[in-house]
């Protein structure tokens, strides 16, 4: 009888341990590890290439390019030459004269952050900070109070003790209004005496009669033989370069 129990409860419990649902094991799947690290990744080279798209934008409105260039293409206007020097010529000019106006900055910049840091001096963020200095002092130096005060008022930040602490934001827009002021008015200076030619050439053919004749036709040789003459493009190239320092 006492077998005939004992063999009823082992049934029981092996029926009770078959219908009991199975537990999974504890798993760690390293490819959904690996997958999320490989997505961080790519998340990481996406944005560095975005900024990088973004830099010869950056360096166009942070540096004197931006002065000399539309100084550059006033000068074309003015003399009335409508593809001559070519859009490629000017930039490259104002390229290379940018590089050789920020040349001291970017040896400060060079000195005083990138050196240390590839020395393991400074750590990246006070890298960073340094290298912003000069390009800030720069920028400073070309911007007017007025434009500065102006997008200062805008953004609503706390009140400013020392220039220096003027965020990056609110001086880059500062100092790309200064510089466009700055190259329209050195563009007037230029325009002037082209536009006495043109006055003078116009009398002359209205005074003669010769009301069929293009002005701009006459006066172009006229305006070349005066920049020539005056050595143009030595005044122009030492007026920008005096203009920054």
């Amino acid at each position: 009888m006492l077998k005939n129990k004992k063999f009823w409860l082992g049934a029981v419990l092996l029926s009770a341990l078959s219908a009991a649902p199975a537990v999974s094991p504890l798993t760690f799947d390293l490819n959904q590890v690996t997958g999320t690290v490989q997505f961080s990744q790519n998340i990481t080279l996406l944005l560095s290439l975005a900024l990088i798209s973004l830099l010869p934008f950056f360096l166009m409105t942070t540096t004197s390019f931006l002065r000399i260039v539309i100084v550059l293409g006033f000068v074309r206007s003015a003399i009335g030459t409508q593809q001559t020097p070519p859009s490629a010529v000017i930039v490259s000019v104002a390229l290379f004269l940018t590089m050789y106006v920020m040349t001291p900055v970017w040896q400060e910049i060079n000195s005083s952050a990138i050196q240390p840091y590839n020395n393991g001096v400074i750590s990246q963020q006070r890298a960073f900070e340094n290298g912003l200095l000069p390009l800030k002092n720069f920028m400073l130096r070309q911007t007017r109070e007025k434009d500065l005060v102006l997008f200062i008022e805008f953004s609503k930040i706390p009140p400013i003790t020392d220039i220096k602490d003027v965020p990056v934001y609110v001086l880059i827009p500062a100092f790309i209004l200064s510089e466009l002021t700055t190259a329209f008015k050195i563009a007037f200076v230029i325009f002037a005496p082209f536009i006495v030619v043109d006055m003078v050439v116009s009398n002359v053919l209205l005074s003669l009669g010769m009301f069929m004749l293009s002005p701009v036709m006459i006066s172009l040789p006229f305006k070349i033989l005066l920049f020539v003459l005056a050595d143009g493009w030595f005044l122009i190239t030492r007026g920008l370069v005096q203009s920054f320092t």
